[in-house]
């Protein structure tokens, strides 16, 4: 909490500076279908089923229904009820996980994001080493002794994420937005002909620290990590974690932040959410959305036609030819529960059957990270993105080692004032090396 006011104080001294008064800031909201149980309703639900549900935490919310759908299938198979409790829209996960842990409420499968995470529930986690799947895939989390506690579901990835038919008309190739020079010349380029491709701006890009933390402090931030670099290169998230940063090329990442802020809608930019950004963008109001494959699943419910793909956030001034992919987070089965087994059986379904693979790959729009798998993804932008992967384009998440809660309590407020146009290059530059120093200070 001290690391967070430290950096809101920045913020509100900045923003008194420029004669600006106003910060805004917004709780998110558990996220849930009709059939979703929050932990409220988890006595409801166990006693249906004689106390024996499992229950899941889930962190990705554009694939709560195709996981309730496989659910219902598995207890129609098995008679194990699975409740689905997704959370989604700028949620604390893991506060509100610390919350259910002190109430003695905690799921028996919960959702954890990397190292940060994992250093603060390995203690909670179960030894999956034993099971099946864990030697169909590359992906598990290992712990520090080489177990493997964590269930991979998906390999995602992301860039920019663009509109293919707008691209077109402009007369931009996507394949050549592979530097800071393409990217600047194909912005100015469409923002000239916004009129008559019927765009209101450019890109869609969402930077409210409240609940868009994850996408600026994360996933942006995340090219700064890694992009350009060989898979586990660990160079700039070494020296982040030690409380540094290397200032040139934090600086090129601040030019293209600059870039795409300053041809993004205004609105969405400073005050919008995740719905606002990705609706801006799939009613082809952008040529550009600053999100990955896992909008894939949402574009039905827009009713998009026009075809799309994944360019990298190529932020330098030499190629970038990749894109981020990795797991997004993993299941780890709660160690001191009652299900335990049953949490097996549920992972080794979902991992290895037909079905679980369908609901993973066809139904939720991702990538399996199961070499079993014979079902190929036929939603566009994982389709896109098999692309980098089969090609070998990718690199790592690195973003998802460091610790836990900078995005939301550091990182993301500066990401903020910069696109208010509150602090300048310099000053983005100085506010992040410092509230990064500040936030992993012991």
């Amino acid at each position: 909490m001290k690391k967070y006011l430290w950096v809101m104080a920045m913020a509100a001294a900045v923003m008194s500076l420029a004669g600006c008064g106003k910060s805004t800031q917004s709780d998110g909201t558990v996220t849930s279908a009709a059939s979703s149980e929050s932990a409220e309703s988890k006595g409801d639900s166990q006693a249906k089923s004689g106390g024996q549900a499992i229950r899941i935490v889930n962190g990705k919310i554009e694939i709560d229904e195709p996981l309730k759908a496989f659910a219902k299938k598995y207890q129609e198979k098995t008679g194990q009820e699975v409740v689905i409790e997704s959370l989604g829209g700028g949620v604390d996960i893991n506060g509100t996980m610390k919350g259910y842990l002190a109430a003695g409420n905690m799921p028996d499968l919960f959702v954890f994001g990397g190292e940060g995470d994992y250093q603060t529930w390995k203690d909670y986690m179960a030894d999956l080493s034993g099971e099946e799947w864990t030697s169909k895939t590359e992906f598990g989390f290992k712990s520090e002794d080489g177990k493997t506690v964590g269930f991979p579901y998906a390999v995602e990835g992301y860039g920019i994420t663009y509109n293919k038919d707008v691209l077109e008309k402009a007369g931009v190739d996507p394949a050549s937005l592979t530097n800071y020079d393409a990217f600047k010349k194909a912005f100015e380029t469409i923002d000239q002909k916004k009129e008559e491709l019927g765009l209101t701006a450019v890109c869609s890009v969402a930077a409210e620290s409240g609940q868009m933390y994850w996408s600026t402090g994360n996933h942006l931030f995340g090219y700064y990590l890694s992009g350009g670099l060989k898979r586990g290169d660990t160079t700039y998230i070494d020296q982040l974690k030690s409380g540094k940063t290397d200032t040139e090329r934090l600086g090129q990442f601040a030019d293209f932040m600059k870039l795409l802020f300053d041809y993004s809608d205004k609105n969405t930019l400073i005050s919008g959410t995740y719905d606002d950004q990705l609706a801006l963008w799939a009613k082809g109001k952008t040529a550009f959305v600053t999100q990955g494959n896992w909008i894939d699943p949402s574009l039905p419910d827009y009713d998009v036609k026009f075809g799309c793909g994944i360019a990298p956030l190529a932020f330098t001034k030499e190629e970038m030819k990749g894109v981020l992919a990795d797991c997004p987070s993993w299941w780890a089965v709660y160690n001191k529960g009652t299900n335990i087994d049953a949490c097996k059986a549920f992972l080794k379904e979902l991992a290895l059957s037909d079905e679980g693979q369908e609901c993973l790959v066809s139904d939720c729009g991702m990538i399996s990270p199961y070499t079993t798998c014979k079902v190929s993804p036929k939603t566009p932008l994982a389709m896109s993105l098999k692309t980098y992967v089969d090609a070998g384009n990718t690199y790592s998440w690195e973003w998802t080692k460091m610790p836990e809660g900078i995005s939301m309590n550091a990182t993301g407020a500066v990401f903020e004032l910069y696109a208010k146009g509150e602090i300048d290059k310099d000053g983005f530059v100085n506010m992040m090396q410092t509230a990064i120093a500040d936030y992993v200070k012991k």
